[in-house]
């Protein structure tokens, strides 16, 4: 059991949650009988619990509104003690956002969720130093919560995000898919990114639309309407119809910039040749 588990869950969660749910490359019954539903399924638009009662990294109970009403969030379900592909989400979340100008705190948060209920705050708040030192931002220190939580609390919020994990008693791991969600201020989940390694524009860009404009600058709604986003790969890419339209805005624009050049060379001409018709006349 050992000997197959920590692969088979890496390879679920490099093959991309979504690949989990519905792609015919790893069908539901090729796959071992502890992976057969786990996933990451997409639940947009949907606004998830924030009555649920946690603990975070100092053992203080709290409610998930208290991270809620200002500023989107980035929500990553990890547990402490996981070997190997919690760490590397994570990891891959910080380098995602170590080069972005928005800081934790002022321009969102960040909370991890351990889907271990056995795990303490004590384990939560080793992990957090370990992410404060690698992401180097005053503002995590605020900004970022580990939080642990009872059975109850953790099925409903993975429930209500559609993150699916079981537990193997063979090895003691639980195998989940790769993948964060953030959300808007109001606790609606906005959007998904899936496996271990985030682009800085697509967190960018995942978090001011998820912020309804009240983060970014001018270059970023210029940069969401060349870009959206796509479900199915949990990524932003070039609009093909936005692209025709500024393709064709820009050919426009070339044409009309020729006949400008055309038609100053052709008076730049003429007023040369003008004085030497005067002389001929005279």
């Amino acid at each position: 059991m050992r000997g197959w588990f920590l692969p088979a869950a890496l390879l679920l969660s490099l093959a991309g949650a979504h690949a989990a749910l519905a792609s015919p490359a790893i069908p539901e019954e090729s796959r071992p009988p502890i992976l057969r539903g786990v996933g990451l399924e997409q639940r947009l638009g949907r606004r998830v619990p924030l009555d649920l009662p946690f603990r975070d990294e100092a053992g203080r109970e709290i409610r998930l509104s208290e991270y809620f009403g200002q500023r989107p969030v980035i929500l990553t379900l990890n547990y402490y003690e996981c070997p190997m592909l919690c760490t590397l989400e994570l990891n891959g979340l910080v380098a995602g956002l170590r080069p972005l100008s928005l800081e934790p705190e002022r321009d969102f948060r960040l909370i991890t969720v351990s889907i271990n209920p056995k795990e303490t705050p004590e384990l939560a708040a080793k992990k957090k130093a370990i992410y404060l030192h690698e992401y180097g931002r005053p503002g995590a220190a605020t900004g970022w919560h580990f939080l642990t939580g009872d059975e109850g609390s953790i099925r409903r919020l993975s429930e209500a995000v559609g993150f699916r994990y079981a537990f193997d008693a063979a090895s003691g791991q639980y195998a989940h898919a790769a993948g964060i969600m953030v959300l808007t201020a109001d606790g609606r989940l906005s959007r998904y990114l899936y496996g271990v390694e985030f682009a800085p524009r697509d967190l960018r860009l995942a978090l001011v639309e998820s912020s309804q404009g009240k983060i970014g600058t001018l270059v970023d709604q210029i940069l969401l309407f060349c870009y959206h986003y796509d479900p199915a790969t949990g990524r932003y890419g070039v609009a093909a119809l936005t692209a025709m339209r500024l393709g064709g805005v820009a050919t426009v624009l070339a044409l009309f910039l020729f006949v400008v050049l055309m038609l100053r060379r052709e008076r730049r001409r003429r007023a040369l040749n003008q004085p030497e018709s005067s002389q001929s006349a005279a």
